[in-house]
């Protein structure tokens, strides 16, 4: 009896897709009411976005940028569901999700400095609904179900949204964030992208559930599987569950199947050793941009000609946010000290004494 109920709700959560891999529209009746510029917005982001990638893994192979996770592959994830955001909506990203919040509002040059570890990457500006990339797998969960909660008692007609990968799925946090929204009915959208390795660990090892999503029974909310490179079905389902949530039907988990084809992050991870030739091939035939270009051009919404004025209007961009980030100050310890309380203890005024005298040299 248990195996036939467990066999009743996996068999629930089907991969939900409006756009084939041909770019063509094999669910009618689920596509969303985009206008023609909206359309060729979410295109040039995507494509923005992969140059931004590119030219990212560059620059940290030369030294010029830190911390760096790769999201080739993801961009329809990350940008779909990002798209459906409005503005005052709250996004606590994990730290591969830097083009939702830059998309947000966030100034491209302080990407970079949080890349760097700087201080002034995590100084977002006045206004912008964003907390900085969470690099602990899985706390930005538990995160936005307090801020969902804060959202709601506050009567703020918005969200809070968050991302973290499978193996994010795999922690406690993930469970105790859910079932704290699912509890108190918090307007909040958590979603799971997953790109199949929670660093090189496949997600068939992590968990015997057949999805992600069906998770979301166990913490009493609503749960879907998306294709997470048909950046129009990620769009859909994020749109719907904003407004279920902000019409105060709870929370929602979206888990987007996806791909990211670089490495997990710079930082030495070798794909190659725990990835197959076949597997990069078979997610490579489904590109989210290839995909969505075959769409517009379709649709004589997409040419070669609006292509590369992203593509270089991407490099524009990159290059005078390199430059404002290399003229930010170098920052000091000093700095960092009189960050952390408003009036400091007394082992930090020795300290702070300590190397306001050094730097002073």
């Amino acid at each position: 009896m248990s195996t036939k109920t467990l066999e009743q709700v996996e068999n629930q959560f089907e991969t939900f897709q409006i756009l084939n891999e041909e770019g063509e529209v094999v669910n009618e009746a689920a596509m969303p009411n985009l206008s023609d510029e909206q359309l060729q917005e979410m295109m040039r982001r995507m494509v923005y976005t992969r140059i931004w990638d590119q030219r990212a893994i560059s620059l940290n192979r030369q030294g010029r940028l830190g911390f760096y996770a790769p999201v080739a592959g993801q961009e329809a994830s990350m940008l779909g569901s990002q798209f459906a955001l409005d503005k005052e909506d709250w996004i606590l990203p994990g730290y591969r999700d830097v083009p939702q919040i830059v998309f947000h509002g966030l100034p491209l040059h302080q990407a970079f400095l949080w890349s760097r570890g700087h201080f002034a990457g995590s100084q977002f500006p006045d206004g912008l609904n964003v907390l900085f990339p969470q690099i602990i797998i899985g706390a930005q969960i538990i995160q936005t179900a307090g801020v969902a909660l804060g959202l709601k008692r506050k009567n703020k007609n918005n969200i809070a949204i968050t991302y973290t990968g499978d193996g994010g799925a795999s922690q406690g946090d993930f469970y105790e964030g859910m079932n704290f929204a699912g509890a108190y009915n918090a307007p909040a959208v958590f979603i799971v992208q997953n790109n199949r390795f929670a660093i090189s660990t496949p997600v068939e090892k992590q968990s015997a559930a057949k999805t992600i999503a069906q998770k979301a029974v166990a913490a009493g909310i609503e749960g879907i599987q998306v294709d997470g490179m048909d950046i129009l079905a990620v769009y859909a389902a994020t749109t719907e569950a904003r407004e279920r949530a902000l019409a105060g039907e709870g929370p929602t988990l979206i888990e987007t199947m996806t791909y990211r084809y670089g490495p997990h992050t710079m930082a030495g991870d070798d794909p190659t050793r725990y990835r197959s030739s076949d597997l990069d091939d078979e997610w490579t035939k489904k590109d989210p941009l290839v995909r969505f270009r075959k769409f517009l051009e379709k649709k004589n919404l997409w040419t070669e000609e609006k292509e590369n004025e992203t593509v270089e209007q991407a490099k524009e961009d990159i290059k005078a946010a390199m430059k404002e980030a290399d003229a930010a100050p170098k920052q000091k310890v000093t700095d960092l000290i009189s960050f952390m309380f408003e009036d400091l203890p007394h082992n930090l005024r020795e300290q702070m004494e300590e190397y306001t005298a050094k730097e002073s040299k």
